[in-house]
């Protein structure tokens, strides 16, 4: 018995073109979201900077020396002119004789708002540094 083929043999997708078409498809739509997402989230960055107190700690991390006392400034005057208006405050001090440092900074409006927008502290390791209130010496900046 033989079989017969009709001349008009059906064509079908292998499962190769069938992978790389899936493939296209969800790299083309992962692209899109991903335009939408950072459209969106550049849209909120520009109606408000992301603040945080984070920022002026990691300047105390580039020094070898900490001085105690109270320190304040202007975020702008550090960040640029997205952070105006945002006005900081810190205070450095010896929390242990072997040059160990507190510090904490906290983050206000600068129209004199009293509510805290960001506030962080953390620990130094300084042993470079002159003597603090600990150590004998009274060299408190303020």
């Amino acid at each position: 018995m033989k079989l017969q083929y009709s001349t008009q043999a059906r064509r079908a997708f292998s499962l190769l073109e069938v992978m790389i078409a899936i493939g296209i498809f969800f790299l083309a739509v992962f692209a899109i979201l991903n335009l939408v997402s950072s459209a969106l989230g550049n849209a909120r960055r520009l109606q408000r900077p992301l603040v945080d107190a984070s920022a002026l700690v990691s300047q105390l991390s580039l020094t070898n020396k900490l001085r105690e006392g109270t320190y304040s400034g202007n975020l702008g005057d550090m960040l640029g002119k997205a952070y105006q208006d945002y006005n900081w405050m810190g205070e450095i001090r010896e929390v242990g004789s072997n040059h160990l440092y507190s510090a904490e900074y906290v983050i206000r409006h600068a129209r004199g708002g009293a509510e805290i927008i960001s506030q962080t502290s953390t620990l130094f390791f300084r042993p470079q540094s002159d003597p603090g209130s600990l150590d004998g010496g009274n060299f408190i900046h303020k």
